[in-house]
C-alpha cells in the first residue's frame, strides 16, 4: 500500500478604498502547499489517519498516534512522526474543540509543553505542516510522546471534528 498526499493552505482577500478622485485597491493570493510522495525521508510520509469524530458535553479522548489508529482499510498503524495534522471543528458546534494537554505521555514536539493547547473555535480550522524539505517532522514515540488530547470545552452540548493525521512509520 503506498500514499501520496498534498497539503494546501491558501488565503485569497482584496482591499480596497475610496479616494477623492478614483479608487485603490491591493489583492493578496498566496497558498502555501506540501507534496509528500510515499515513503519515510524528507518530503515523504507513508501512513493518514483521518476521521469526523463526536464528544459528549464536556468530554475529551486521547488519540494514540502510535499503534491504535486504523487507517481506512482497518490496518493499525503506528505514527513515529507527524507530517500534517489538521483539526476542524464543526461550524455547528457551540462549544469549542481543544486540541493538546494530555494527562501523561503527552505529544508534545509541536506545542513545546504538556499543558499547552490550541482552541478550534465553531467553524474554524487548526493546521500544522512539516515542510517537504524536513524529514523530522514531528516526533512522537509509543509510551512516551505518543496521546494527543482533544476535549470538548463546555457542557450542555456535544463537538463534532474532522482529524486528519499524515505522517511516517520509521
Amino acid at each position: 500500500m503506498s500514499l501520496t498526499s498534498r497539503i494546501t493552505i491558501a488565503a485569497s482577500a482584496m482591499q480596497t478604498a475610496a479616494l477623492d478622485l478614483g479608487s485603490a485597491s491591493a489583492q493578496l493570493a498566496k497558498s502555501y502547499m506540501t507534496d509528500l510522495t510515499d515513503g519515510t525521508s524528507a518530503g515523504q510520509a507513508n501512513r493518514i489517519f483521518h476521521d469526523t469524530r463526536t464528544l459528549a458535553a464536556s468530554s475529551s479522548e486521547d488519540i494514540d498516534l502510535a499503534g491504535v489508529l486504523t487507517d481506512a482499510f482497518g490496518s493499525t498503524i503506528t505514527l513515529a512522526r507527524v507530517k500534517g495534522l489538521i483539526i476542524a471543528a464543526a461550524a455547528a458546534n457551540t462549544n469549542n474543540v481543544l486540541v493538546g494537554g494530555a494527562s501523561a505521555t503527552q505529544f508534545v514536539s509541536w506545542n513545546g509543553g504538556a499543558t499547552h493547547t490550541v482552541t478550534v473555535r465553531p467553524g474554524a480550522v487548526f493546521a500544522l505542516v512539516a515542510g517537504s524539505a524536513d524529514a523530522t517532522g514531528y516526533v512522537t514515540a509509543a509510551g512516551s510522546t505518543d496521546l494527543l488530547k482533544i476535549a470538548n470545552s463546555s457542557s450542555g452540548t456535544s463537538v463534532t471534528y474532522d482529524i486528519v493525521v499524515i505522517g511516517c512509520s520509521a
